[in-house]
């Protein structure tokens, strides 16, 4: 009876992919353990080591050192040593296969697909043979978690993860603060009416003088401008008490 039903390694950092089991179980309760395992793999860096998460039907372990972890989903009634030995055997195997360099440099889900071929062997073996050798490694890894108990996750951990992956997590908004601007004060108001009376003023005498500018010569332009020039700069002297101003009267 197979226990071990997918595995695969995936990278620490950023829970990418490195290879996977091809074979595939069309289930509808083994398709959310699968999304479970993806959404897990990414959140791997918070939990070094080993790591549990059970259900009624299927339970999800991985295991984890370095830059490479191995993650496999079995039956309930698949003993944790077991599990987690056929990890560590998994582990070994990919690590002899490839070096770091070519770990940290994949930028490709899968880029160690032919690493299947390995991990149906390994996951055969475990499932279909015993052997002295298996039963030596096993009281080896219950040993190993009697001394250091895997990390137990539970069914809400893999499901905020799978929901903030796919983007089911509630949002809670809130409103953004009504900002206005504080009200102008009486020497603002002051400096407003001096402003306006004296582009009032500068601008009746450009005015003034730009109807005479036909016959006077032309130099007296720049007279013109002397009084026209102000008047622009008394309009954009101050424009925070005109915005304050007109907030205060809407």
């Amino acid at each position: 009876m197979s226990m071990i039903f997918f595995a695969c390694v995936v990278r620490v950092r950023d829970g990418l992919p490195l290879s996977a089991s091809t074979d595939f179980y069309h289930t509808q309760d083994f398709l959310e353990w699968r999304r479970r395992l993806k959404s897990l793999a990414l959140r791997l860096a918070q939990y070094p080591g080993r790591g549990s998460a059970e259900g009624c039907d299927f339970s999800i372990h991985f295991s984890s050192f370095g830059d490479v972890a191995c993650m496999a989903i079995c039956s309930c009634q698949c003993p944790a040593a077991m599990a987690f030995c056929f990890l560590e055997t998994l582990w070994w195997e990919f690590t002899a296969s490839y070096d770091t360099t070519c770990i940290g440099l994949a930028s490709r889900p899968y880029a160690f697909l032919e690493f299947d071929s390995i991990i149906q062997k390994v996951k055969w073996h475990f499932n279909y043979v015993s052997s002295s050798h298996m039963e030596t490694s096993l009281e080896k890894i219950q040993e190993e978690l009697k001394l250091q108990p895997p990390v137990v996750l539970t069914l809400e951990d893999t499901d905020v993860a799978n929901g903030v992956m796919n983007g089911h997590t509630p949002m809670h908004l809130e409103p953004a603060p009504n900002f206005r601007m504080e009200p102008v004060t009486a020497l603002g108001i002051l400096s407003l009416i001096l402003n306006i009376m004296c582009a009032a003023l500068n601008l009746i005498r450009g005015v003034h003088l730009a109807e005479h500018s036909l016959q006077v010569a032309h130099e007296e332009i720049g007279n013109i401008l002397a009084f026209l020039v102000p008047f622009v700069a008394c309009i954009f002297q101050d424009p925070r008490s005109w915005f304050c101003w007109l907030d205060q009267t809407s």
